[in-house]
């Protein structure tokens, strides 16, 4: 029998698992390929037959890396070498610094040399990004509709954008609601409003930042053709935590309002106001925004926007929100109520560049 194929299958078997890195496991297995990252809590190995595997850190006993790999330590600098891990230590034999021995514990990160290069690309993004770079958000999409005895239907879609920085944030937001009813033949728009608006937040100190907004609003039943409203000022991060922000703002602004009735008002504004986000869970989150507009022009006459969400996300892309929008006019156009309010609930979409 010819043993020469077996032989030489073996042989280059065993040329090819030395010259990958191996990864040793709790329960004595071992990987072979080739170590992509290591993030602090999953090291990530890429093998030719089972291709990427994740392995929990404190599966891992001992690691063994063939090509350079960078480190990162704790308090140190990143320190690029092979990698020999048993036991406690971790051994990073440097063609620049020698041989180099840390405690396991101190090791924050480990990358292969693709994975070093897209991470300082990633913290280059950061530092200097682009104007399309960074910028995350969600799409909220509401509707019903009935037939039968009851002809009606209503859609509500409402959408913001942020991009945020070291340096500075900007915030698009828009909310549109539509209703309309048939009941009795002719169909009747019941609800018909807009509002929408761009916010830029400058970082003045890691608490104080100064802002400035434009608002702009339609509402046909408050009979508003349009109400634009710049203004500026303020804000003070009072906590930021990991999972609780609250932020006080104050400042001052314009109102120019155009009604249907032909009336049109310009008044001068202060604002003051607060806004609270609790992070519950890693799915659930409640934000909350108050802010009240004092009229400076007219004097004892003021407007207030409250805005409240309540999302649960379903995946890491969806989400269902309950929405709660109320705007309240101390002085409207004869005939009309002073507060609108709107609630809505449905598929939220995040999105993320």
């Amino acid at each position: 029998m010819n043993r020469l194929p077996v032989v030489s299958l073996l042989f280059i078997l065993a040329v090819a698992t030395v010259q990958a890195d191996q990864v040793t496991l709790k329960n004595g297995d071992r990987l072979t390929g080739s170590i992509l990252r290591f993030d602090g809590k999953n090291l990530v190995l890429k093998s030719d037959l089972a291709g990427q595997v994740t392995v929990p850190w404190e599966a891992v006993t001992g690691v063994s890396s063939k090509d350079p790999l960078y480190v990162g330590i704790k308090d140190r600098q990143t320190i690029v070498g092979t990698v020999e891990a048993s036991g406690n230590s971790v051994r990073i034999q440097s063609a620049q610094a020698g041989p180099v021995t840390a405690p396991r514990e101190t090791v924050t990160s480990i990358r292969s040399k693709a994975e070093q290069e897209a991470f300082e690309l990633q913290i280059e993004r950061y530092r200097n990004p682009r104007l399309v770079d960074l910028w995350a958000g969600r799409v909220d999409l509401g509707f019903a509709q009935t037939r039968g005895n009851a002809s009606t239907s209503n859609v509500a879609v409402a959408a913001e954008a942020n991009r945020t920085t070291s340096r500075d944030k900007i915030g698009v937001r828009f909310t549109s609601v539509y209703a309309s009813n048939s009941t009795t033949g002719k169909s009747l728009i019941t609800a018909n409003a807009i509002r929408g608006g761009i916010t830029y937040g400058l970082n003045l100190t890691p608490k104080l930042y100064a802002f400035g907004s434009t608002e702009l609003e339609f509402d046909e039943f408050q009979k508003l053709d349009l109400r634009f409203a710049p203004s500026g000022g303020f804000g003070y991060h009072a906590v930021k935590t990991g999972a609780t922000t609250f932020d006080v703002l104050g400042g001052a602004g314009l109102n120019r309002e155009f009604f249907s009735t032909g009336l049109k008002r310009t008044s001068g504004e202060a604002l003051i106001g607060q806004e609270w986000g609790r992070k519950f869970s890693q799915v659930t989150t409640l934000t909350e925004k108050l802010v009240l507009y004092p009229n400076l022009t007219d004097t004892g006459s003021y407007r207030m926007n409250f805005d409240t969400t309540l999302s649960t996300a379903v995946r890491r892309w969806l989400a269902w929100q309950l929405t709660l929008s109320d705007r309240y006019l101390s002085n409207p156009v004869p005939g009309r109520k002073r507060n609108d309010t709107l609630f809505t609930m449905g598929f939220r979409i995040t999105f993320a560049k």
